[in-house]
């Protein structure tokens, strides 16, 4: 009798270790700006990463764990609130981190999360230097802004004709790095740049400014802004004073929200944005997963595309150790919802910028930078 009891304690205490062992919750993070102007690209990079666990979970989950959750840290487009948020994360022990919206914030963040050798994927950053500083743990999955602002100056000049530019930032670490881009290639293409001026970070009236261009009348309004709800107040108000010059904005306006405040303002915008094809398997997958979230923005696919990789490599190396999620992320040959990924050594995945226009309330396809044709 003894025996038979000490081996039913023996197998009870086993099973109690197993299922302990078993219960283990994988938490990985994610950073962006969750409050303030910025919070639709925000919520949609942490909604992204959601519809990412969802689908990891559909497909068995990752063994050694019973649930895989998202940490979603509020970066708030602010270097110290996102270095803040980053402590946060490396305090709960995150083995990876979807990340950040601003390049401001991705900048100063990423050396605390790299301090610790956590993983970072930016959704989102597309400033050049954010892989260009030799972090052994950084990876990118949008675009880069020399490859944008290529993309944009081609377009002006070999499909507008355009003999002058007039260019408007908002003095951010992001939009006036990829002005300047533009900046240099339109006067190297022989573009005449007219002005380059700025605006401030949460201006409601852009008058002046735009009193400016009026008055210059250029063959293109160049629009580098960090958020779509500022967009569409300049695009607004850019119609309003009639202004006559063909608008070409960037990635970080285009969003749904952009199209629903400026309305008609914004028909016949023309915008630089890496290339989806939404008819692909893959994006029709991610696309599922993400409806109870509505319907994606303007990042949500690639925070999706980050997440699942970050996910994928951690299952298939059997361990979070960085160094071993980092070898398995550099083998992938991924086919994802955004583009195909194969990552390079210096963490980047490759632009494939396209022009897009809004046309009767839709962002259209519309000429391709590598064929110089019309969609």
């Amino acid at each position: 009798m003894k025996r038979i009891l000490c081996l039913t304690l023996t197998l009870g205490l086993l099973f109690a270790f197993t299922a302990g062992a078993k219960a283990e919750v994988l938490k990985i993070g994610s950073l962006s700006p969750l409050t303030g102007p910025y919070a639709a690209d925000g919520n949609d990079i942490a909604n992204g990463v959601r519809a990412a666990i969802k689908v990891i979970k559909d497909e068995g989950g990752i063994e050694g764990y019973e649930d895989i959750v998202v940490l979603a840290q509020d970066s708030a487009c602010d270097p110290r609130q996102a270095m803040a948020a980053a402590n946060k994360l490396i305090n709960e022990g995150v083995p990876g981190v979807i990340g950040a919206y601003c390049s401001s914030a991705t900048m100063p963040s990423s050396e605390a999360l790299m301090e610790e050798d956590i993983i970072m994927i930016t959704p989102a950053s597309t400033n050049e230097k954010i892989t260009e500083r030799g972090l052994e743990y950084m990876f990118r999955m949008c675009g880069r802004d020399d490859d944008q602002s290529k993309a944009a100056v081609k377009f002006m000049t070999d499909h507008l004709d355009a003999k002058t530019i007039f260019i408007v930032d908002d003095k951010t670490t992001y939009s006036q790095g990829l002005a300047d881009n533009v900046r240099k290639l339109a006067e190297e293409a022989g573009l005449e740049v007219i002005a380059h001026d700025h605006v401030n970070q949460g201006d409601k009236d852009f008058s002046a400014v735009l009193t400016k261009i009026k008055r210059a009348n250029p063959d293109v309004f160049y629009m580098s802004l960090q958020n779509s709800s500022s967009g569409a107040l300049m695009l607004i108000q850019a119609r309003r004073a009639g202004i006559e010059a063909a608008i070409v904005a960037q990635d970080a306006v285009y969003h749904p929200q952009l199209i629903q405040n400026a309305k008609e303002a914004a028909d016949g915008v023309y915008l630089t944005f890496g290339f989806i094809d939404e008819e692909k398997p893959a994006f029709k997958k991610f696309k599922d997963a993400y409806a109870e979230f509505g319907e994606p923005g303007a990042y949500s696919g690639y925070s999706y595309d980050a997440a699942y990789i970050l996910l994928s490599a951690i299952k298939n190396a059997g361990t979070t150790d960085a160094a071993a999620v980092k070898a398995e992320i550099m083998k992938m040959d991924y086919e994802g919802a955004t583009k195909h990924v194969k990552f390079m050594e210096n963490g980047d995945s490759g632009s494939n910028y396209v022009i897009r226009v809004i046309k009767d309330g839709e962002y259209v396809n519309y000429w391709d930078p590598n064929t110089g044709e019309l969609y």
